[in-house]
């Protein structure tokens, strides 16, 4: 692993040795440390994280925004980018994007109460997307919120804002929501990471959604990593 992984997270990749099987049996072993309860306390600070690619993929740019859990106003953000440390294989999206994430993470200097996560919690093939990877490896609480399914099958649904159905695996088990954020609108597909129950997971995305579709703590750091208003204003 590249040595920019921020001190505090030094160890979070600890016993991998860079393939593709190790890393899949790393996630099947955290993955049973993820936490699938309410365990969180007040809300104060919510953070959003969500990460991007300059240089054609070159450079892995992680963006943290944190939020006033009632107001919804920013507090602070924070950028990281570091060399990308491997190419894109589906299914271990977390291995090839944390590294930034921990360091932009380290970079807020407090430790925000909740974690919104651009991507995948528990609803992934092995239980373990970057959201529930982030949670586990920080023990922070986490949810991920994604934008198209990587696993999973549900029932259809409503054309509503806060119509939801569940997602289940291919045994019938319950691993998500699938959850319309406004009308009409492409739908999120919301799973918790750590410390977040199945239920409630999709309501406190919903919590924090506005006028827009993604809950406002991921539709701000995805403007931060994606360089949206650099490229606006350029």
């Amino acid at each position: 692993m590249t040595s920019t992984v921020p001190h505090a997270y030094a160890d979070a990749f600890s016993g991998w040795d860079g393939s593709v099987t190790a890393a899949r049996e790393m996630q099947k072993k955290l993955a049973s440390r993820v936490l699938l309860a309410d365990d969180f306390g007040s809300l104060r600070l919510i953070a959003g994280v969500d990460v991007g690619f300059e240089e054609g993929g070159a450079i892995t740019r992680a963006a943290v925004v944190l939020l006033d859990a009632e107001t919804l106003e920013p507090v602070t953000q924070t950028l990281a980018r570091i060399p990308t440390n491997m190419p894109y294989i589906p299914g271990l999206l977390s291995f090839r994007e944390l590294p930034a994430v921990l360091q932009a993470l380290d970079a807020l200097g407090r430790a925000p109460d909740l974690i919104l996560c651009d991507g995948h919690g528990v609803a992934h093939p092995r239980g373990l997307g970057i959201a529930a990877h982030l949670g586990v490896i920080t023990g922070l609480p986490t949810i991920g919120v994604a934008k198209k399914i990587l696993t999973g099958q549900h029932q259809p649904l409503g054309e509503l804002r806060g119509d939801q159905v569940d997602l289940l695996d291919r045994n019938g088990k319950l691993i998500g929501t699938v959850l319309r954020s406004k009308d009409k609108v492409r739908p999120l597909i919301i799973s918790p990471g750590n410390r977040v129950s199945l239920a409630t997971a999709p309501q406190l995305v919903m919590r924090y959604v506005t006028r827009y579709r993604l809950p406002e703590p991921t539709r701000l750091a995805d403007r931060l990593a994606s360089r949206r208003d650099e490229k606006r204003s350029g």
